[in-house]
């Protein structure tokens, strides 16, 4: 098997594939399977060291450099627990499909390009990490024609196409094995503890009824709080102000870089950084072309920063001063409201800044934004989150919580930011 010139470790190379990881959140991992071990060494899956999950969260909480192949193999072991509490309670899962299932939820990140959410649809164009994803797990097939079967079971669990629907929901739900490892992880890493989630007891709560994933009626409290738990860790960590500058600010670096190639501009980059960045990459381009997703795959937070460094040093104005501020940390500074920003506001913030950098109109929006935030602790309109009574009716957790907050956590919140660099004397 070959991967851009780098030949995969076979089983010649490697025998013992019973491997721990020592996992600061849960203690030791075990790799459950021989099949999940090749997974975890193939080079599209060790790419996830090197992105990290939390963006720029960094910025504000320095503990926060943990990584997408981190969350995945945590996702992973949640998963395994999953499986041993809903067999224990009746409900069957074969061997294959609960080998479909892990491998559907190790790969469940796999399409996230560089720096996860906040580049997501600057790199290529309308294309989920989902979607990306989705598109790894079949070229996987390629390399893996032994375990054909297997991947393509879990890439009908990963699109809800198969058979057994609350297998897909412990990948993808309102409380799936993802969720539960996010709040989990990232609460540790960015030291929140308001993050912190009964994980065990809500997995050990687990159960499938009528084929859907419901919690029994005794977990009302864990998911209470776990349900207050994402809220306020999107407001203090995801959707912290500072994060948003920070996003915000590699967001525009990346689309002025852009324009400047498209103009005909010589920019530094990594052959793969600048593939993406001369082209508008759509959906079709992955589906008819298998280059692209390999030169996909050569992405990752480096491509990024190492280019942003260097372009710290451009004779563009808006690209350099872009690129020093993010990479000294000097941030824009972001003001959050509950209504928008009345449009003389946004307008004077423009004008102070036009005059301390001098620039034309064109150039100002890359200084001076302002965007919509959103946060949904729990949204009804897709799925719920069930509860399973003794008398075996279920029902949604936010008509059964005596807690107040919950049926006020199914409203999303929208909060405005401004945000425009801060004034240097």
């Amino acid at each position: 098997m070959f991967y851009k010139g780098i030949q995969l470790r076979t089983n010649t190379h490697r025998n013992n594939k019973k491997k721990i990881i020592n996992d600061p959140v849960y203690g030791f991992i075990s790799i459950p399977d021989e099949f999940i071990f090749d997974l975890v060494e193939h080079p599209f899956f060790q790419r996830l060291r090197r992105i990290k999950q939390l963006g720029m969260t960094h910025l504000v909480y320095p503990g926060a450099l943990h990584t997408r192949f981190h969350h995945a193999i945590g996702a992973m072991h949640l998963m395994a627990q999953a499986v041993a509490v809903i067999r224990r309670k009746g409900h069957e899962i074969t061997e294959e499909e609960e080998r479909a299932v892990l491998v559907a939820i190790l790969l469940h990140d796999i399409g996230h390009g560089p720096f996860s959410h906040a580049l997501e649809y600057d790199i290529v164009k309308n294309v989920s990490h989902e979607q990306i994803s989705y598109y790894f797990i079949q070229a996987l097939k390629q390399d893996f024609p032994e375990h054909s079967d297997d991947l393509e079971r879990a890439l009908m669990i990963f699109a809800n196409k198969y058979h057994k629907t609350f297998l897909y929901q412990l990948v993808s739900s309102q409380l799936d094995m993802d969720r539960l490892d996010y709040l989990t992880r990232d609460s540790f890493f960015t030291g929140v503890s308001e993050g912190i989630v009964g994980t065990e007891r809500i997995i050990e709560m687990l159960n499938v009824h009528n084929d859907q994933l419901v919690i029994d009626e005794k977990g009302i409290y864990s998911i209470e709080k776990f349900l207050v738990a994402r809220r306020v860790m999107y407001w203090q960590v995801y959707l912290h102000k500072t994060v948003v500058s920070g996003e915000f600010m590699l967001i525009n670096i990346l689309r002025r870089a852009k324009k400047l190639i498209r103009d005909g501009e010589t920019l530094f980059g990594s052959p793969a950084l600048l593939f993406f960045m001369s082209r508008d990459i759509q959906k079709t381009d992955f589906e008819t072309n298998p280059e692209i997703l390999e030169t996909f795959a050569q992405l990752d937070d480096f491509d990024i920063m190492g280019a942003v460094k260097v372009w710290q040093n451009h004779p563009d104005k808006v690209l350099s001063i872009l690129s020093k501020n993010l990479v000294n940390r000097n941030l824009h500074k972001v003001e959050i409201a509950k209504e928008p920003f009345s449009p003389d506001r946004i307008l004077m913030e423009k004008e102070l800044v036009r005059t301390q950098y001098q620039l034309n109109d064109d150039e100002l929006h890359y200084f001076v934004y302002s965007e919509l935030l959103s946060n949904n602790a729990y949204s009804q309109v897709k799925q719920t989150i069930n509860l399973l009574k003794k008398d075996g009716q279920t029902i949604d957790v936010s008509k059964a919580s005596d807690n107040l907050n919950i049926s006020a956590l199914a409203q999303p919140v929208e909060k405005y930011c401004l945000c425009y660099p801060v004034m240097r004397h």
